[in-house]
């Protein structure tokens, strides 16, 4: 059935576009859908998902974002094109974007409705679920959100809402809170959306067995997985199990963290990559704009960061070219295995392991 499917009006450039399939009973992968006639398919500039909502396919992440940077940065990425924007508890600063985006709805630079609001309940908060939901909202100066995500498959000690300063023990490893199972903090973010407060709900940082697992006892089913995966880190087969069940895939880190993470990390830049380079080469493009519709034609919705006004603009123009299904292909043999985001140098623990 058609849950995650383009739905039946696929944004587009002009406006927005009547789907052609309407009330069929379909495939509930996200799928391409053709934005001129020829041969090869263009990537949907938005998904529909399990709740019914459209998902604008490029976003703008906003995780070490600066204070002092985010109105120009939210207000540029307005007058850019970006509806879909990715916060989350953690990135400590909501209370700046929502200063942002309460001027843009006052001076009309756009409407609540049109946009597509994303943040993140952090691991402290699992069993303040509603507090920690409410205390985002204020902080965003919104009624509602859009979409809220568990960040992180794990329970941590509280240690107030609106702290996520990460509590470590003496042996400084994180401090998990073995008493909130993952189901209890899922049915919560469930209330959620019986209260009004969310329209949409779903989960970050999840692998295959934890997905399979929500998907036994939710009553209301994540609408995303949203996750780390790039041309270095493919993850096809977590990819396509979401896909498969309705769920659609968010890419964080989508350009491979590219200089934030190799600060942070000491990660490899897949935009360095000299089959990225002479490929974007080919179409006319930068290598982040290749790699960004690459993940598009994936059917992954992708949430790039920046803190340069520039680089908004490119970041968005990725909907006027098709990468060819031969050079789909080739990006295949790019993959690694390799995570550049590692919040165990953080953690003391790898959750992944």
């Amino acid at each position: 059935m058609a849950d995650c499917a383009i739905g039946r009006e696929a944004l587009a450039h002009g406006g927005l576009e009547q789907c052609d399939d309407a009330g069929a009973d379909i495939d509930c992968r996200p799928r391409i859908r053709p934005a001129r006639p020829g041969p090869r398919a263009m990537a949907a500039t938005a998904l529909a998902l399990s709740s019914g909502q459209q998902m604008p396919a490029v976003g703008l992440g906003v995780w070490r974002m600066e204070s002092p940077a985010i109105r120009g940065l939210i207000h540029s990425a307005l007058r850019a094109g970006y509806r879909h924007f990715d916060c989350a508890a953690d990135y400590q600063n909501e209370a700046e974007v929502g200063d942002a985006l309460a001027e843009a709805f006052e001076t009309g630079l756009a409407k609540r409705e049109d946009l597509f609001i994303t943040t993140k309940l952090w691991n402290s908060d699992h069993g303040h679920v509603l507090e920690a939901c409410k205390d985002s909202l204020k902080k965003l100066q919104l009624d509602y959100l859009d979409l809220y995500l568990i960040h992180f498959p794990v329970a941590t000690k509280h240690t107030g809402v609106g702290t996520t300063a990460s509590a470590l023990g003496d042996d400084g490893v994180l401090d998990i809170d073995t008493t909130i199972s993952l189901e209890t903090t899922w049915h919560a973010m469930e209330d959620l959306v019986s209260k009004g407060l969310v329209r949409s709900i779903g989960i970050s940082n999840y692998d295959i067995f934890l997905t399979r697992d929500i998907l036994a006892y939710a009553k209301i089913k994540p609408a995303v997985n949203q996750i780390e995966t790039h041309p270095y880190f493919q993850r096809e087969s977590l990819v396509k199990f979401c896909q498969k069940h309705g769920i659609c895939v968010t890419a964080h880190t989508p350009l491979g963290g590219s200089t934030a993470n190799t600060e942070w990390f000491g990660s490899v830049s897949c935009l360095d990559d000299p089959v990225i380079k002479s490929l974007a080469e080919k179409y006319g493009k930068t290598p982040a704009q290749f790699v960004l519709r690459w993940g598009l034609q994936r059917n992954t919705v992708v949430i790039p960061k920046t803190s340069k006004v520039e680089r908004l603009e490119e970041n968005f123009a990725v909907f006027d070219f098709d990468i060819s299904g031969e050079d789909m292909e080739k990006m295949k043999a790019l993959d690694r295995n390799y995570r550049t985001n590692q919040p165990a140098k953080f953690w003391g623990i790898d959750l992944y392991a």
